[in-house]
């Protein structure tokens, strides 16, 4: 089992700092400063820069309007259905799904038309 790290240097690090002569000190402070200052604002501005990032990609994002797929859109046309995208850049409005009509015509496929015998689904012999 491992044993905790000793706590003395952390409680002697204060006491040599103050007992350093002025410029000495100073220089440790400031030193001990900008590393706590870059250790706080180096996660605040890389997060600033990614959220800048997303908002750069999302302004590129185009949707299609015939089949609602998003992409990049670095061309003219869908790369799905080759539609034109729409000039006034914004996405098109995608009607609700719960409102569609879907036709649907039934067709018998278990007629065989090379035999004219209806039922007959068996591939023909060779």
């Amino acid at each position: 089992m491992r044993s905790s790290p000793p706590l003395w240097p952390w409680l002697l690090l204060p006491l040599v700092v103050l007992l350093l002569p002025g410029d000495a000190r100073r220089l440790l402070l400031d030193l001990l400063g900008g590393i706590t200052l870059a250790l706080l604002l180096l996660p605040l501005i890389g997060g600033g820069l990614a959220f800048l990032a997303w908002r750069v990609l999302r302004s590129r994002l185009r949707t299609c309007g015939a089949c609602g797929l998003t992409s990049l859109g670095g061309g003219s046309l869908c790369p799905a259905c080759g539609t034109p995208y729409s000039t006034d850049g914004a996405p098109a409005e995608l009607s609700d799904a719960r409102n569609a009509t879907i036709n649907v015509e039934a067709v018998d496929v278990s007629d065989d038309p090379k035999s004219g015998t209806p039922g007959n689904s068996a591939p023909p012999a060779r």
